[in-house]
């Protein structure tokens, strides 16, 4: 499959990324970031002078011009060594940089998006609700114009980096309660704003994502922050359901790959290194066996994620095969991760490796950007299965 073999541009890419990775990013940091739910921000301003944050932006706001596919390589490859510098990484070139580019009013494209391509603006998703997961269009949130502001009233959970990113990407109901879907609209809403209480939740795992729960009393923010400007009041459905949603899912596939990748490469190495009854343990053939099925998962999960980022990049229908790879990439890395933990033994259950992260952090992935169960509907809806 011709699509599927890597250009030049983006071998290089990987190259370069491999090389600031490993100057940049060394293991025992990636694991103080993540003792210390840390955000290194100072690490993701040097990575924006690689260009990396402009792959999601058009030329004329200081961008690279949109590349998915480069996108996609670039999370894969900062997520096999930390968690915290992907997620600043999407915050700021996924969920600022991609719904700007697509939902943004000219004005709010002007404002924000040369400062996504430098590393300074990051955005929260505010979309789930503690009674609210998968269907979003019940959100309870609500906001009311008043005059030149909008005054919103409601609760988020599971809105990750809260309260250290620039704007709270919040949906609200905007409407009538029995508009559905014709009810909803996006804000901007900063988190230092009154009436604005952030409050940390404490995850097993994505320890630098920050996850929060937020809570809005009268907050009033200006009508200018309402994504896509006037034209955007009760237009955040359509918003929510465009390209960026396929965009996700496939950016949580290659966070996987990458997670999955990293759980490879060190159990692979482990196992040439102990020794158990007088020889390496890679020779034994259960442990050989478990390697084997997990290089194997890992080339079927590369090439899901980027076929998907494929179809996306070059505007063909994608939402079956980013809801297939979301699926299997998602959960065939937590296989991945928990074989290759089982290869190091009691060693992959400690601190003092990285793997113990790993296994971690894999657990959440099935869960983000729309669960395991939910691709699964979108497969079967997409393909016109009668329901």
């Amino acid at each position: 499959m011709e699509h599927l073999q890597e250009p030049e541009h983006i071998a290089a890419l990987r190259e370069t990324l491999e090389r600031f990775v490993a100057k940049e990013m060394p293991r025992e940091m990636a694991r103080q970031w993540d003792r210390g739910s840390a955000w290194p921000t100072d690490v993701v301003r040097k990575l924006a002078t690689l260009g990396v944050f402009g792959l999601t932006i058009p030329e004329e706001f200081g961008g690279a011009g949109p590349d998915i596919i480069a996108t996609m390589v670039t999370i894969e490859e900062l997520m096999r060594r930390s968690q915290s510098v992907a997620g600043l990484y999407i915050r700021g070139a996924c969920y600022a940089g991609m719904n700007i580019v697509e939902c943004g009013s000219e004005s709010q494209k002007k404002e924000f998006l040369p400062a996504v391509t430098e590393g300074e603006m990051w955005f929260a998703y505010g979309l789930s609700e503690p009674d609210v997961g998968s269907d979003l269009a019940s959100v309870s949130t609500t906001a009311v114009r008043d005059g030149a502001h909008v005054v919103v009233n409601g609760a988020k959970r599971f809105c990750s980096g809260a309260g250290r990113s620039n704007f709270i990407y919040t949906l609200v109901r905007s409407g009538p309660e029995s508009d559905r879907y014709k009810n909803l609209s996006i804000l901007l809403i900063p988190p230092t704003a009154s009436g604005v209480t952030v409050e940390d939740q404490h995850a097993m795992g994505f320890k630098g994502s920050q996850t929060t729960d937020v809570t809005f009393t009268d907050v009033r923010i200006p009508a200018s922050n309402i994504v896509g400007g006037d034209e955007g009041w009760n237009q955040g459905w359509p918003m929510l359901i465009g390209p960026g949603l396929d965009v996700e899912k496939i950016e949580v596939s290659a966070m996987a790959l990458g997670l999955a990748r990293a759980a490879v490469d060190d159990a692979w190495e482990y196992s040439q290194q102990r020794v158990q009854f007088r020889k390496p343990i890679c020779t034994h053939q259960s442990i050989r066996h478990m390697l084997a099925d997990a290089k194997t998962k890992l080339e079927a999960c590369r090439l899901m994620t980027y076929n998907a980022a494929w179809l996306l990049q070059t505007g063909q229908p994608s939402k079956v095969a980013t809801s297939m790879a979301k699926l299997f990439v998602c959960e065939n890395a937590k296989d991945i991760v928990l074989s290759c933990q089982q290869v190091m033994g009691a060693y992959g259950y400690v601190e003092d490796f990285d793997m113990e992260r790993y296994v971690r952090n894999v657990l959440a992935l099935p869960i983000l950007g729309g669960s395991s169960a939910i691709q699964r509907n979108n497969i079967a809806n997409n393909l016109g299965l009668p329901r």
